[in-house]
């Protein structure tokens, strides 16, 4: 597999899921770009936004293993991972692998569950396996976790814990749609459900194969520079309390060898890393309490890429 190759596959699925979601290419872009890269991805937005619609038609698009966890307040543990089961035939413990021994989990509305439950998903995320009552088993690759949650302030919510977070290589948000987007939604629901009709256009091992293909994509010296310029900014910032951490800087790495990756690149530019540095720094970052001047993280990330000297340099080798 080539360059060029991940462009195709990544054309294919993009042409699938623009079956089912009007418009969003550029949030598409990012989607796709984090689960070649094997991050797991957080969207967030108001109900109804097409979250769920988004994730699904990804997931359909991917001839992998595919399950869906619906968090709610009641939701165990146990009823993410599995559990050990007394089997009186056998007189012996047997395990029951829960959904989260898939390829790709759709954690709809993650953060209706408690944050007990949120937790179980801490080890699975950043190792890639379970371990129950001592016994860790190893999850399949690809492990992605495609999140969504409604707004903090939403009723009936709990915030997700700072580990979950950091390990969501990006956040994402849809959106409204446009005036003409919406009324393409209508034309295009009004009589079926175009989801149903999606057939998968790569398998797991593709996924696989490109994330090795963009492994390869070449990082100049002077944008390695600019990323730990980047990172270290927001933890010298003096309205942000907890900055990026080493895994942050790791995500926004291979995030940009994929990004140039599927756009038919073999080297990264400076251009791919303002177009990441909001979705994968702006959650990672936590403001003080009194830094109420109306800043959210993402104004803050958009005013570290201002304030720093981006460079030109011939960027390919």
């Amino acid at each position: 597999m080539q360059i060029q190759d991940i462009k195709e596959y990544v054309a294919k699925i993009k042409n699938n899921i623009n079956k089912i979601i009007i418009g969003k290419q550029d949030t598409i872009d990012l989607l796709l770009t984090a689960v070649i890269s094997g991050g797991h991805v957080l969207l967030e937005d108001v109900p109804g936004t097409g979250k769920t619609m988004m994730a699904k038609s990804l997931a359909k698009s991917i001839n992998a293993d595919f399950n869906r966890i619906q968090f709610t307040p009641d939701l165990l543990p146990s009823d993410i991972t599995g559990l050990n089961i007394f089997n009186q035939q056998k007189s012996c413990f047997e395990f029951i692998p829960g959904p989260v021994f898939s390829n790709i989990v759709l954690a709809d509305e993650i953060n209706r569950a408690t944050p007990r439950t949120q937790s179980s998903l801490l080890e699975c995320m950043e190792e890639k396996q379970v371990t129950v009552d001592g016994n860790t088993k190893e999850l399949d690759k690809p492990f992605l976790v495609i999140a969504t949650q409604n707004p903090i302030e939403t009723a009936g919510t709990y915030p997700l814990p700072e580990a979950q977070i950091d390990r969501f290589m990006m956040q994402l948000s849809l959106g409204y749609p446009t005036k003409e987007e919406e009324l393409q939604i209508i034309d295009r629901f009004i009589s079926s459900n175009p989801l149903e009709n999606i057939k998968p256009v790569c398998s797991k091992e593709d996924i696989l194969a490109m994330k090795e293909v963009a492994k390869t994509v070449f990082i100049h010296s002077a944008i390695r520079q600019y990323i730990v310029d980047i990172i270290k900014a927001t933890r010298n910032n003096t309205s942000i309390s907890l900055g990026a951490s080493p895994r942050g800087t790791l995500a926004f790495i291979n995030a940009a060898q994929v990004y140039a990756a599927i756009n038919g690149r073999e080297y990264v530019t400076s251009d791919d890393i303002k177009a990441l540095a909001i979705p994968i720094l702006a959650h990672r970052i936590i403001l003080f309490t009194n830094s109420s001047k109306g800043n959210s993280q993402v104004e803050i990330i958009k005013s570290i890429l201002a304030s720093i000297i981006v460079p030109t340099e011939d960027w390919e080798k």
